[in-house]
């Protein structure tokens, strides 16, 4: 797939995630195959008003390129000013969201609440497009505001006649629950509907969903958000049915040890002590989340006080997988719990 200078065959883009796809996170997921990472939504405003954490959450090291930044906005003058901002630091693609649909985003008029006013993003989208010179523009959309209130195909010609170069499209409603099945077809009749490059979202956990996603819409690309979750292997394991056919399968509990602790490593480097220990406890369970003795690990874990603690409690935890120590554990009721809540581990 071909965008602007940019040639990034049929490599995987890897979603932008509020407090997951920090740093640490992008360079493992480009380690195993990742074509393209996004930083973490970060707020137009935030940026323009020149507020630290803003500008810490686009900030990326140039051997992390590819690389794209995602901003939230709802003012043509502020994405402008930010989008003149980013682009110093040469990122390869800038994104407006238009398909966030936490309530604490869209009650303020941004995220997939944008859909509701095309006319509104078709300004934003027309005032990134000015300021942004030869960076391509993207938009990340959802489907509309319910079932029942589709509006996307609108949507994607509005933010293609603007000036967009590529449409992002999670397959889902912004009041459909992540427990839900998506509705893929959707992203079948943008493609059909725009001639600028399609990529598809939306409930990709293993290779063969990608197979099956490009197959039956014939998107140019697909992005993968909670699928890389504690797996970078969906890219290689992508990337290895593209050039053989052949799918090489889950990793095994010694690869899984080797990239959560260099993630670990990774977070250690990145933060402070505090932040870092917190960090790594999500990313550590989801590198485990679908083995047999998740329960223990999930306490061990969330009471560990640093990261080389976290790091011991690993190594021993993969050693009793190895050595079939723990019962087997309810892995259909645990997914349930993952679709249905990323954070499944606080349900008490």
């Amino acid at each position: 797939m071909k965008l602007g200078k940019l040639d990034l065959g049929n490599k995987l883009f890897l979603a932008p995630m509020a407090d997951v796809s920090d740093s640490p996170f992008r360079q493992v997921a480009k380690k195993y195959g990742a074509g393209l990472t996004f930083t973490q939504m970060v707020s137009a405003k935030g940026i323009v008003n020149n507020e630290f954490d803003a500008l810490r959450l686009f900030a990326f090291a140039r051997d992390e390129k590819p690389i794209g930044v995602q901003l939230l906005g709802n003012d043509p003058d502020y994405l402008a000013q930010a989008v003149t901002e980013i682009k110093r630091y040469k990122p390869d693609i800038i994104d407006i969201n238009c398909g966030c649909p936490v309530e604490k985003v869209t009650k303020h008029n941004l995220g997939a609440e944008l859909m509701d006013d095309p006319v509104l993003m078709g300004k934003l989208v027309s005032a990134m497009v000015s300021a942004a010179d030869d960076i391509p523009i993207s938009v990340k959309l959802r489907l509309g505001k319910s079932e029942n209130r589709i509006n996307i195909l609108e949507n994607a010609q509005v933010a293609q006649e603007n000036g967009a170069s590529l449409l992002i499209v999670h397959a889902r409603s912004r009041n459909t629950r992540y427990g839900d099945e998506p509705s893929w077809e959707w992203i079948k009749k943008v493609k059909e509907s725009v001639d600028i490059p399609v990529v598809g979202n939306g409930s990709l956990f293993t290779p063969r969903d990608i197979v099956k996603m490009t197959d039956e819409t014939n998107c140019d690309n697909v992005m993968i958000a909670r699928g890389a979750f504690g797996n970078p292997f969906i890219f290689s394991r992508y990337d290895e049915i593209l050039k053989t056919g052949i799918d090489p399968g889950e990793p095994s509990f010694d690869e899984i040890e080797e990239v959560a602790t260099h993630h670990c490593n990774l977070l250690k480097r990145e933060y402070s002590d505090r932040v870092a220990v917190i960090k790594a406890k999500k990313n550590i369970i989801w590198y485990y989340k679908n083995y047999d003795g998740i329960d223990s690990l999930i306490s061990r874990i969330m009471s560990a006080k640093s990261i080389d603690n976290e790091i011991e409690i690993i190594h021993d935890h993969t050693e009793k997988l190895k050595s079939g120590y723990y019962p087997p554990a309810d892995h259909e009721l645990i997914n349930q719990k993952f679709n249905e809540r990323v954070l499944f581990w606080l349900d008490n």
